[in-house]
């Protein structure tokens, strides 16, 4: 599906975050076993005028060579403001740390631009 945006002004936010490190506190993705899940939300410098798309992408993972990698990032709870970065793995997968990027992009206010009404 084609996102098309009405604005001419675009705004676009890009980040990297650390999202756990369990292997340094024996975390339950790096000694677990079966589905599990890592949320962090992160809010936006500014919101946009309207729900941005959001592209993620693995920036650095590591994982136990003796396990099968088995590995999900995505985004969920998009919003105006924020969004969560969500990492899943499952089996017997054993990852000691994972660093996500993200970019955002979606319209943005002018700054005259207000809501009377």
């Amino acid at each position: 599906m084609m996102r098309r945006f009405r604005n001419h002004l675009i705004g676009v936010q890009q980040g990297s975050r650390v999202m756990f490190s369990d292997f340094e506190d024996d975390g339950v993705m790096w000694t677990g076993k079966g589905p599990r899940e890592v949320r962090v939300t992160l809010q936006f410098d500014e919101p946009f005028k309207t729900v941005p798309v959001i592209v993620t992408a693995l920036a650095m993972f590591d994982i136990d060579a003796h396990t099968n990698q088995r590995a999900d990032l995505s985004h969920g709870n998009v919003t105006e403001t924020q969004f969560d970065l969500i990492f899943r793995t499952w089996g017997d997968t054993r990852v000691a740390r994972v660093r996500a990027d993200w970019t955002a992009i979606g319209e943005i206010r002018a700054e005259d631009e207000w809501d009377l009404y």
